[in-house]
């Protein structure tokens, strides 16, 4: 992780120490909220004068306030403008106050970037866009936005990648790895929407990977099991091909046609069923099945990967980054 020097100097110019800056651009840039232990645990500080000193900073500057939640203890959260000003972060929705479930996403974020310091991050929306449009040249309308509406203007804004989940390289690797933090309940449905709104970015890129992180080990086998089926089948497969093999496989099925059916052709069925789901595709089918539509036809309509996708996925079991020798924490 490489931290600008002048972000660091106007950090201490604002009396914090040089370990204290970086701590602060970290959860800043990352975050917006912090607990103690992941201050304690990057400082190598005990509870005492030194981790006294610094929330009195914090307090006294109106630079971070604490929130304090049944069962789950005290939480610090960096709000003032200025602070951010220092860093170009003026404008990160991290200033603002958020919902318990959101807070607890963003310390989660916040211990996995802690964990792995060596990588390179994509840290801003501009860096991302600057990226992905300007040294891929990929249209910004294949990455993920969403639309703002204003109270104080009619217009509408574009933003992008809200969710702000880390986004890095392993230089000198050129791969760039997203990631998805699952924190709370073991509903599946807000990863199935962020691969969904990714999928048009990752079809441009020819080679990526995606590391699914988690505070338990519980939920990486069906992780993997709906990446693979939403993302890295598809791409890395010929689609036209694999619905045309689905037909012939449903079709033989539906005539009862059992011998012509391997145990392969059932496993790749049940599959396949799950990808080529919806109205569309039964249309297909049926165009299909009674010679309207050719394989030509099929092709032309759901079209072929003409790009080489190279599509890698991980899992990352996220502990709570907590002193090594110090247990008296807040959280």
């Amino acid at each position: 992780m490489n931290i600008a020097a002048a972000h660091l100097d106007a950090l201490q110019a604002l009396g914090y120490t040089e370990a204290e800056a970086r701590f602060i651009y970290i959860v800043a840039t990352h975050s917006g909220y912090f607990v103690a232990r992941q201050f304690l645990a990057f400082t190598g500080a005990h509870w005492g004068k030194r981790t006294t000193t610094f929330w009195n900073k914090l307090h006294t500057n109106k630079h971070a306030r604490t929130e304090c939640f049944p069962k789950n203890g005290t939480v610090y959260h960096l709000f003032s403008r200025r602070l951010y000003r220092q860093i170009d972060r003026e404008n990160i929705r991290h200033r603002r106050e958020h919902e318990f479930e959101y807070i607890q996403r963003r310390i989660g974020m916040l211990d996995f970037v802690l964990l792995n310091q060596r990588y390179q991050y994509l840290e801003t929306e501009p860096e991302k866009l600057r990226f992905f449009c300007g040294d891929w040249n990929i249209p910004k309308h294949y990455l993920p936005a969403r639309l703002y509406l204003s109270r104080k203007s009619p217009n509408a804004s574009v933003r992008y990648f809200v969710d702000k989940f880390p986004m890095f390289f392993d230089p000198p690797s050129p791969v760039v790895t997203f990631t998805y933090i699952h924190e709370g309940s073991a509903v599946f449905r807000d990863f199935v929407r962020y691969l969904e709104s990714y999928l048009p970015l990752f079809l441009q890129l020819s080679d990526f990977r995606l590391v699914y992180a988690s505070r338990t080990d519980a939920h990486f086998g069906k992780a993997a099991e709906i990446f693979s089926s939403l993302v890295k089948i598809p791409l890395e497969s010929d689609i036209a091909g694999d619905l045309l093999r689905y037909f012939r496989v449903r079709k033989a099925w539906d005539e009862k046609q059992y011998a012509a059916v391997t145990e392969a052709d059932l496993i790749f069925r049940n599959q396949a069923r799950a990808r080529f789901t919806g109205e569309r595709f039964e249309e297909l089918y049926r165009g299909w099945t009674n010679g309207r539509v050719g394989e030509m036809g099929i092709r032309q309509e759901v079209g072929t990967n003409d790009r080489q996708h190279t599509v890698g996925f991980d899992t990352f079991l996220l502990r709570r980054l907590a002193p090594a020798t110090d247990t008296a924490s807040p959280e």
